[in-house]
């Protein structure tokens, strides 16, 4: 009987060692997503606001000139 338990709980802690290699898997690929979407983010924030900061960016400009 001893082999077939030795035998079982070596099933079972290799089933734990391959589910714990996957979920590595997908943490990255979460990360990724993530990243993913904070660069829409970004790009959407820049294509509204890019107008308003290009003039900020100008004023800022010619007062440093002082033209």
């Amino acid at each position: 009987m001893s082999k077939i338990r030795n035998w079982a709980v070596e099933k079972y802690v290799a089933a734990k060692v391959r589910q714990a290699e996957a979920e590595e898997g997908q943490g990255l690929a979460e990360y990724g997503l993530i990243l993913a979407l904070v660069a829409i983010a970004c790009i959407i924030a820049l294509g509204v606001l890019g107008d308003d900061i290009a003039a900020k960016l100008g004023e800022v400009s010619s007062a440093l000139t002082g033209a």
